[in-house]
């Protein structure tokens, strides 16, 4: 767990207490919404710190040493998307990654995140990211109109 306050790179105590509350037997998607530095900050003391590798150089890196783990625990990604504009909301909001992972539970997800390789993968993303969004839902089978679930 990292101290970002904001919430916006890692999760808040309190939002990973609140997700962790939430059932973990049934099947989760994660929306991931990212916007990546230009230059990655790894931390003080970090082999790669201070050597300019990009945002997107080190979320790869994070795609790289994490997908061991993302596919033993059952994860894959179900949908992947190219930003192009804002049609409703905050028109100074952009995504320069966005896609959907699904887990075949939420135990599966929390079983990826403690995961001690993942863990250490996961220093590449928080160098990486300059904001994010890591919105968990509920998969439902989709109705015939705009906004309808059946």
């Amino acid at each position: 767990m990292s101290v970002d306050p904001s919430g916006a790179i890692d999760p808040t105590r309190e939002q990973f207490n609140q997700f962790k509350a939430l059932p973990r037997d049934q099947p989760v998607h994660m929306l991931n919404l990212v916007r990546l530095r230009d230059v990655a900050l790894y931390p003080e003391g970090h082999s790669l710190h201070g050597k300019g590798h990009s945002g997107l150089e080190a979320y790869r890196a994070y795609g790289r040493y994490s997908a061991s783990v993302f596919t033993r625990v059952g994860g894959r990604q179900i949908w992947s998307g190219r930003f192009e504009n804002v049609l409703i909301g905050p028109t100074d909001e952009r995504w320069d990654i966005a896609f959907i992972a699904a887990y075949p539970t939420a135990g599966a997800f929390l079983e990826m995140v403690t995961d001690p390789v993942y863990r250490e993968a996961v220093k590449h993303r928080q160098a990486g990211v300059e904001d994010s969004r890591l919105i968990r839902m509920a998969g439902l089978a989709p109705g015939k109109g705009f906004g309808e679930a059946d």
